[in-house]
């Protein structure tokens, strides 16, 4: 086999990692609709009235959108292709993100966030599979984790810009800016990434495994030239992916049955690795953490910049997993981050129960709120450099190929579930108990630990073809 000359292969890379962070701005979308809610809950909550039940069904709504996204991506994705997906998606989070703006009702709001939940599912589901099936195998872990670093990176813009809007009205967010509140334009403003997302989605080329299985072989011979570089084992490779194509058909939720539960073991494997990255509550921190931080006492511009400051903490732990990822693999990583999850949380729910309650303002005493927030940004950050990143690249390389689309589907639109329960009970349970509710959490984490050492596979350095 010849090798690649260094000048070529660098090119090669650098294409991939282009095409990668393109299809990457699908999870900056799903990380900024998802997350910038945060700093609205406020204004939303006081502009119509409504309570912790109303306010949680609001914010969690995205979520139920988001299940049914996830659902009907996978198969979308194998009629359709990988890219008029992504394209669906960007104009979903636009028109929601005008919608949801411009929304004159609770309910009216709600459904322009399912909506964008919508967009939200199918960018969770098409992301991870596209960046797998273009990505070479030695830097497939890297360019997998491009999917997390662009949602961490949307969350922690959609934290800054909520900020810096609700400064611009005076520090609060139904202060009005340009005819419309504060909160309106944080909604608005994810048009901008979304047409972006649109521009790229026209441009960068189709997975080469769905072009061959489409019968689209010169088409599929010329993307992987682009990505793997001209090579004496293109005929190769194309065959090796038709020989398994020509084993399989359209993956249906028929072939996820299996003999135990229904499902095939490795189903099941998708499905909980999926479940415990949404019941360590880390999605608390993301949707709730202004109204959170202002409950103990801090002001509404305070509490935004400890938003941007942990989104910020976010983005370092995800650059430790995309360093890491590869070199040590994806099991050693989620161990490290149940461990730290599950006494980070602890530590939480130790620092709330000192909550002190005089009249209607509540405070942390001494040292309590430092360690409360030490305690929360840690949590984000082993959170960050483990599950954040591995679950995305394991759900994108774990499935083998006959089941992929559809497993993936399935395991998504658990996670979305999953996440959609713990947004739509915190405000509910942390008003009845704050430090109750972290234990639960930490209690989730320390038994992520044993799933990972009981029933997950490493599957670094392995081709897609492989895996079975």
């Amino acid at each position: 086999m010849r090798a690649l000359p260094a000048s070529g292969a660098r090119g090669t890379l650098e294409r991939v990692v282009f095409i990668a962070a393109a299809a990457a701005i699908g999870g900056f979308l799903f990380g900024y609709d998802s997350a910038v809610i945060n700093g609205a809950v406020t204004g939303i909550q006081k502009r119509f009235a409504v309570g912790n039940v109303e306010i949680g069904a609001t914010v969690s709504s995205a979520l139920l959108g988001s299940a049914l996204g996830a659902w009907f991506a996978g198969g979308l994705a194998d009629r359709l292709g990988r890219l008029p997906v992504m394209r669906i998606a960007a104009a979903l989070f636009a028109i929601s993100s005008v919608g949801s703006g411009l929304a004159f009702a609770i309910y009216d709001l709600a459904a322009w966030r399912v909506l964008g939940g919508a967009a939200i599912g199918m960018a969770s589901v098409i992301g991870p599979a596209y960046i797998a099936e273009v990505a070479p195998p030695a830097y497939r872990g890297r360019l997998g984790s491009f999917q997390q670093l662009a949602i961490v990176l949307g969350i922690a813009t959609s934290q800054l810009v909520n900020y810096v809007l609700a400064e611009l009205a005076g520090g609060d967010v139904r202060g009005v800016l340009a005819g419309l509140e504060a909160w309106r334009w944080m909604l608005v403003a994810c048009v901008v990434p979304a047409a972006v997302y649109l521009s790229l989605a026209l441009i960068i080329p189709e997975s080469p495994r769905f072009l061959i299985a489409v019968r689209r072989r010169v088409e599929a011979r010329r993307v992987l030239a682009k990505i793997e570089g001209e090579t004496t084992d293109l005929d190769e490779r194309i065959a090796d992916i038709e020989s398994v194509l020509r084993s399989e058909r359209r993956p249906r939720l028929s072939d996820l049955r299996g003999p135990r539960l229904g499902l095939l073991p490795i189903v099941w494997a998708g499905i909980v690795l999926s479940v415990f990255q949404q019941f360590v509550g880390i999605n608390v921190i993301f949707y709730y953490s202004s109204a959170l931080w202002q409950s103990v006492g801090i002001s509404q511009s305070g509490s935004l910049l400890i938003s941007f400051s942990s989104s910020v903490i976010n983005i370092v732990g995800t650059f430790i997993a995309i360093a890491l990822v590869d070199r040590i693999g994806r099991r050693p990583l989620l161990l490290t981050g149940s461990v730290g999850m599950a006494l980070s949380l602890a530590a939480a729910s130790w620092a709330f129960s000192f909550a002190e309650k005089v009249g209607r303002t509540v405070t942390l005493p001494g040292d309590k709120g430092a360690i409360a927030l030490v305690a929360a940004n840690l949590f984000v950050l082993f959170f960050a450099l483990s599950w954040g990143v591995v679950v995305w690249v394991l759900l994108g390389e774990m499935f083998p190929n006959r089941i992929r689309a559809a497993a993936l589907s399935v395991a998504a639109t658990a996670q979305w579930l999953a996440n959609w329960l713990v947004t739509v009970t915190f405000p509910s349970l942390s008003a009845w108990n704050l430090q109750a509710t972290y234990l639960i959490y930490a209690f989730c984490a320390a038994l992520s630990a044993v799933f990972v050492i009981r029933c997950l596979r490493e599957t670094k350095g392995r081709a897609l073809e492989e895996m079975g």
